[in-house]
């Protein structure tokens, strides 16, 4: 049983003088590993506890360590294990191929045991480092997040004091409705989630009209209604251009909110899918939200009723598509709305997301650029390398 207190090195090469010399320099500081072959390293390389470094021969029988190296960086649990590679070439192309596939290092044998320790000592120390860098990393971006969001919340609601003086739990309605609703139209998860930090800065623009038209509770003047159609172009203004994509999601959602699916809507008159799917959805939620509160101009409308004029508005004011998933998130919505009630004043965050993965309506497209395609896969695996190690054995 290896102590695991002390950092694994796995030892591979068929020249078993080699291992004993590797396991005779290192063994003091470290737990050794052995391996003589492809087979057992790539064993090895998986069991647990898993190896600090990796020290891999070439110029192995059967399968070459190019090929090991190549399986195990292919491997999520393997591919950030260091590989210093032992062989008795000095030519150039082999170092380059070396380092091409993913190894720390290049140690032409014979091998100098105070070279060999010093190299290893070298990289253990760069890739605890290195791991103690991602981590802080993590924690500081996770932060940031949680102000950013934060921050967002915090504007929305300056914006209700601006508009109506009874701030409550309309910031967080708006950002469960949009999230609820973009899953049941089968968004991926991280889209759903920006959804719900984006959505409450749709009206910021509001900022920008004079609080006394938007108390009004009286039908507005041409002019005061003019001004008024002006919060989307002013809330695009108000969030920026920027290359984060919640901020992009966010001003996106302020600008097209009051888009019409038949192309009636304002500021721009997009039709149909040239209005982004963000501002698609946020329509519906705008409209939800807006009926089922109560208005300086009105009541609050009973949900039934607010459903009804969503579902007659398909195919006018609303995509189709998204008023079928807004149907399909009514049942969650409504929970939502009774958690926030404004009546019960701040409340804690709590998730709404659905226990079982709504069946969706359509592809929702990221509002932000697609993330690289991930590393072709080798034509072998790993495990297959092992077993055509063990068969050559046999």
């Amino acid at each position: 049983m290896t102590d695991k207190a002390r950092p694994v090195i796995l030892a591979v090469d068929d020249a078993t003088d080699l291992l004993g010399l590797m396991a005779k320099a290192l063994g003091t500081d470290y737990e050794v590993v052995q391996a003589a072959d492809a087979g057992t390293a790539i064993e090895k390389a998986f069991a647990e506890p898993r190896p600090d470094l990796i020290l891999l021969d070439i110029e192995m029988p059967d399968i070459s360590g190019f090929e090991v190296c190549r399986a195990l960086k292919d491997e999520a649990i393997t591919s950030t294990i260091p590989v210093i590679f032992l062989t008795g070439k000095s030519e150039a192309q082999a170092q380059v191929e070396a380092f091409e596939l993913g190894a720390v290092d290049f140690i032409t044998k014979p091998i100098n045991a105070a070279v060999l320790k010093a190299r290893v000592r070298m990289h253990l120390a760069l890739a605890n480092r290195q791991s103690e860098l991602e981590r802080m990393v993590q924690n500081r971006t996770a932060q940031l997040e949680e102000t950013r969001a934060e921050l967002i919340k915090r504007l929305a609601r300056a914006m209700e004091f601006h508009e109506s003086q009874a701030v409550g739990n309309r910031v967080m309605r708006l950002g469960h409705y949009a999230k609820l609703i973009a899953q049941a139209a089968g968004a991926k998860p991280e889209v759903a989630d920006m959804m719900l930090k984006a959505a409450p800065l749709h009206d910021i623009g509001k900022l920008g009209v004079p609080a006394e038209i938007l108390r009004k509770s009286e039908k507005l003047s041409a002019p005061d209604w003019e001004r008024v159609k002006r919060h989307p172009a002013l809330g695009a203004e108000i969030i920026g251009e920027h290359d984060d994509p919640l901020l992009k999601l966010a001003r996106q959602l302020a600008l097209t909110h009051h888009e019409h699916y038949d192309g009636s809507g304002y500021p721009q008159g997009l039709k149909g899918d040239a209005i982004p799917w963000g501002g698609r959805v946020m329509a519906i939620v705008d409209t939800f939200e807006s009926m089922t509160s109560t208005q300086f101009f009105r009541e609050a409308l009973p949900i039934e009723r607010a459903e009804g004029e969503i579902t007659r508005g398909a195919g006018t004011k609303y995509d189709p598509k998204l008023v079928e998933a807004f149907k399909m998130a009514l049942p969650v919505m409504k929970k939502v709305r009774e958690t926030y009630s404004d009546k019960l004043g701040d409340l804690i965050n709590l998730d709404f997301a659905p226990k079982g993965a709504a069946k969706p309506v359509q592809e929702a497209p990221k509002p932000a650029a697609p993330p690289p395609p991930p590393p072709p896969k080798p034509k072998v695996s790993a495990a297959e390398l092992a077993k055509a190690a063990a068969a050559r054995k046999k």
